[in-house]
């Protein structure tokens, strides 16, 4: 309790509302993502292909996965704040009923039509990143799986982040999960999607400067 008292320690109001705001959008870029066919997120190839193989839901897996990926947390010592809470419960829970309200769409899609909707989920996952990571209240369970294996190995952010959305990707692609040009898209762009909408959304902590006294201070 204490632990998250403190991540609230400075506006929390606006952490809070921005948390939220981030993993709602986060799920509405993973199902426009997934439902333009166009290929998915390196992630969301895995879930496809795990809820290919067993008949579970998309968001059912996408729940279990990032309860599978906290757990790794333990041997890296990463420690989960609110935000990895609400990332792994809000965008598991959420993320079907969204796909289900854009199964009403025309099946078919244009292919003018599911591209746009590629690209639009590919841009608002970076808005979606800065928001709840721009909060500063615990990272998602795959950014802390990242940083966990970069601060235990050595190894570049670059490095680790590639090798594992190779690994995924390869794996889910095999089990049956949509691979293609959004796939690759989503991998280049969102680095520096995420980046731009960081400077704009990360909440600053810094303590104000204190007002200075109205005596001097004695020597």
């Amino acid at each position: 309790m204490s632990g998250v008292l403190r991540d609230l320690a400075h506006r929390p109001v606006r952490r809070l509302v921005q948390l939220f705001a981030g993993v709602v959008l986060y799920a509405v870029s993973i199902a426009l993502v997934v439902h333009a066919g166009q290929g998915s997120m390196p992630w969301d190839v895995l879930t496809q292909g795990i809820a290919h193989r067993t008949g579970l839901s998309f968001g059912t897996i996408t729940l279990l996965t990032s309860v599978a990926v906290l757990l790794c947390w333990w041997p890296l010592r990463q420690r989960p704040g609110i935000g990895t809470v609400a990332n792994v419960l809000v965008i598991g829970l959420l993320v079907d009923p969204v796909l289900a309200l854009l199964d009403r769409l025309p099946d078919p899609l244009p292919l003018a039509v599911a591209i746009a909707m590629a690209v639009t989920g590919i841009v608002l996952n970076g808005v979606a990143t800065g928001l709840y990571v721009g909060a500063r209240l615990g990272p998602g369970p795959r950014d802390g799986l990242m940083t966990g294996l970069v601060a235990r190995t050595g190894r570049s952010v670059r490095l680790v982040r590639t090798s594992i959305e190779v690994a995924v990707v390869s794996v889910g692609w095999v089990l049956g999960g949509t691979v293609g040009w959004a796939t690759l898209g989503y991998a280049l762009g969102v680095g520096p999607l995420a980046q731009v909408f960081l400077r704009l959304f990360t909440v600053p902590l810094d303590d104000p400067a204190p007002e200075p006294t109205a005596e001097p201070v004695p020597a």
